[in-house]
């Protein structure tokens, strides 16, 4: 019989290594570094001679610990800045302010905290270099509307769309057209200034456009588009009037444009990915192949509904531990992506949780299988938990707790039940952000 409970131990080490390698303290140094008077930023080569001044600005869960690895390096050659965080997430720093703010509905915090961006921005000259901080979570974590709109307009609309379950994708593109700094135009308000924006990937195929609603990068999407998603999404009737205005008028061509691609603002701007998904899932892998397991990266942009990823994990289980496919055990599949919960019930739960607990009825009574579904932020949806593991006995601890799988999930209480079993992944805050990872973990029969 396997030892499950090792098993379990060590999808949690794969997944803690995979964390690890993405932390910012890896990943701003493998980025970032001072030759002299010479700053190397991937293929970009400055002369800090040459500067004025050093800005930081940034946005996201991982925002405070890239600033703080970014001080390191650059001490006091930064001038100042602002970054903000989620509630949980700031660290300690010595020249760039930490503020916290709410996080996935903004919140006032996060309205003033913009505001000081925008100024900082905004006060750039032809002679300084803006470096921008960007992570996941950054785009409600700077909630500045353009005019016409309030916060509260942003909240509904915010609120709408993660009910809905759209794709992280179209929410930024209606988050992009509503924002006065998401797509492109924070770079635009800190033009004619060098802007270097270091980029930690939360989305899948590590698109920049769509990390924290791009705000350094060019728009593809119109206004066009989105008036479209929220047409398709069942919700435009349901958004503010102000929101539908704003749409109509960029329709019309009275606003102007979100910055695409040959825009001479963007001219100055550089964009570098420090890491991703894949990064952390090459890891997991790593991990594993030193402890004498068979591993594969099965993908790095998962997409879907979580409920439904789920099965999918669970039957790849049953492949490998029947047939030996794709791999045959003792095997670690790992994958990272980001699902969406379309939401129906008023429970407790975030997407990795139910990822979790779905497979746990695909895997109920088998043994020596292990799947772990956890954020590699730290916090799964509106909860204290990383997200869920289990095993093939978890699907009968929930029934014993008087649950049934199936009526959990409709009403989006996977952390209850998760918890009566014994099953969930609680990290806390780990200051890093590339969504979601998920693991299969099989031992040998």
């Amino acid at each position: 019989m396997a030892d499950i409970e090792g098993l379990r131990e060590f999808a949690i080490s794969a997944a803690k290594a995979a964390i690890a390698a993405v932390e910012p303290a890896v990943c701003i140094p493998r980025a970032v570094r001072v030759d002299r008077d010479r700053l190397l930023v991937g293929a970009e080569r400055i002369d800090l001679s040459s500067v004025d001044r050093v800005l930081v600005v940034g946005m996201g869960k991982a925002s405070p610990a890239m600033a703080a690895s970014l001080e390191a390096i650059l001490g006091d050659r930064i001038s100042g800045g602002l970054v903000v965080t989620a509630d949980g997430y700031a660290v300690s720093t010595q020249r760039i302010e930490i503020q916290e703010a709410a996080h996935p509905v903004p919140d006032e915090r996060g309205l003033a905290a913009a505001e000081d961006v925008a100024h900082i921005v905004q006060d750039a000259g032809p002679h300084d270099l803006v470096i921008v901080l960007v992570s996941g979570g950054g785009s409600a974590l700077l909630p500045l509307p353009v005019s016409g709109l309030t916060l509260e307009d942003l909240a509904e609309t915010n609120d709408l769309l993660l009910r809905a379950a759209v794709p992280i994708q179209e929410i930024n593109a209606i988050r992009k057209h509503l924002s006065a700094l998401k797509g492109g135009r924070l770079a635009a308000l800190a033009h004619p200034a060098r802007v270097i924006s270091l980029i930690l990937s939360d989305v899948p195929e590590d698109r920049l456009d769509a990390i924290a609603s791009g705000p350094t990068a060019p728009d593809p999407t119109t206004y066009r588009d989105a008036a479209r998603i929220a047409k398709r999404a069942g919700i435009w009737d349901a958004l503010p009037s102000t929101v539908r205005a704003i749409t109509l008028r960029g329709l019309q061509g009275e606003l102007e444009e979100t910055l695409k691609p040959d825009d001479a603002r963007l001219a100055q701007v550089s964009n570098v990915l420090v890491g991703s998904g894949r990064v952390a899932a090459e890891a997991a892998r790593a991990f594993a192949l030193e402890q004498g397991y068979r591993s594969a990266v099965l993908a790095s942009a998962v997409q879907g509904e979580a409920g439904l990823v789920g099965p999918v994990l669970a039957s790849i289980a049953h492949e490998v531990l029947g047939h030996g496919l794709p791999i045959p055990p003792p095997a670690l599949l790992v994958a990272a992506g980001e699902t969406t919960v379309i939401v129906k019930g008023d429970g407790r739960g975030g997407r990795s949780q139910e990822v979790a607990l779905s497979a746990a009825a695909g895997i109920d009574g088998l043994e020596g299988v292990v799947v772990c579904a956890v954020g590699t932020d730290g916090r799964d949806g509106p909860t204290d938990a990383a997200g869920g593991i289990v095993d093939g006995g978890s699907a009968g601890r929930v029934r014993a707790a008087g649950l049934h799988i199936a009526d959990v999930l409709a009403d989006n209480a996977s952390y209850d039940a998760l918890l009566a079993a014994g099953d969930l992944v609680i990290t806390g805050p780990t200051r890093t952000n590339v969504a979601d990872l998920l693991l299969v973990a099989v031992a040998e029969g």
